[in-house]
């Protein structure tokens, strides 16, 4: 093996040693493509700039950390996210991104899957599935630290994301591809409701928000993804199989949590003073339930139309 290796370095300086090249990057632990992680920085964004969600900010800091601390991980790190529209799983998505590549999804090694653009026929599914094995596979072979990040969850054909069972779990090497330095984020909506109910129950019960633990909601979104009929989990060997990492709740915004959105938006825009449109911004969004109003039903993802409507 050591000579193998010796060989595959020499040829690295040669244009036409290429193929070998990627061979050596997927089986060697010295060649990273562009894999530039800053923890550090990651861990700073999502405590400055992620809202109302202390489940979130812990878990995706602390797994990214403990799993790139392993030089040799024994399983891909797999998350999934869940919650309402509009409370930051498309934020820490892009975070993710841009301290693991420095270039959030534009990068050659960052790949995004979006149901309604590349699964759009329920008719296609088995087409689907041979194609997303070869683009997984393919890509794997080209950068074991590759990402991969699956959006709306929620509309993926059933018994489409199964295909990747092989990958994620515990083998040495699948498909002649060293697989488990990569990264898999989930992300939909499906389990919203069980998350809303606990915050809602903890809410009304008088406790602090960041009394709510992770070990309350873990075990009844796997639930709830796996038994819904439009989850793409639904019945999946992968939720059988315990194949995710940790399932990340969202918890639904307060209007103090939209109007820091609105502050941090307008910062962005030069104008961190107008604290009459940050009120009014807050006091327009509509919240729920309706007696005790607790949560935005929107999150923050109507902040910026709504400046625009202030200004």
């Amino acid at each position: 093996m050591l000579a193998i290796l010796s060989v595959l370095f020499l040829c690295l300086s040669n244009p036409v040693c290429g193929v070998f090249q990627k061979l050596y990057c997927s089986i060697s632990e010295s060649c990273d493509c562009d894999f530039k992680p800053n923890i550090r920085d990651l861990e700073w964004d999502l405590y400055k700039n992620v809202y109302g969600q202390h489940l979130a900010q812990e878990i995706v800091s602390e797994e990214v950390a403990r799993f790139l601390q392993n030089k040799s991980p024994e399983r891909p790190l797999v998350l999934s996210f869940h919650g309402s529209s509009g409370t930051g799983k498309t934020l820490v998505s892009s975070m993710l991104g841009n301290h693991l590549y420095g270039s959030a999804m534009s990068s050659p090694y960052v790949h995004q899957f979006v149901p309604t653009l590349h699964f759009s026929l329920p008719d296609r599914v088995k087409e689907y599935r041979k194609e997303l094995k070869s683009w997984v596979q393919g890509n794997l072979t080209e950068c074991a630290r590759s990402v991969f990040f699956f959006e709306e969850m929620e509309k993926m054909p059933p018994g489409l994301i199964d295909v990747l069972e092989p990958f994620l779990g515990p083998s040495h090497i699948v498909f002649r591809t060293n697989y488990r330095k990569a990264i898999y984020i989930f992300i939909g909506t499906t389990g919203e409701e069980v998350i809303k109910k606990l915050a809602l129950e903890s809410r009304q019960a008088g406790r602090d928000r960041e009394e709510i633990k992770l070990a309350e909601l873990e075990e009844a979104i796997a639930r709830a993804v796996y038994n819904s009929t439009t989850s793409g989990f639904f019945q999946s060997s992968i939720i059988q199989q315990k194949l995710i990492t940790r399932y990340v709740p969202f918890l639904p915004l307060s209007r103090r949590h939209v109007e820091r959105c609105v502050h941090s938006q307008l910062c962005q825009r030069g104008i961190c003073g107008r604290s009459d449109v940050v009120e009014a911004v807050g006091g327009d969004m509509i919240y729920t339930p309706a007696q005790g109003q607790y949560f935005s039903s929107t999150g923050c993802k109507a902040v910026p139309a709504k400046i625009n409507l202030f200004l």
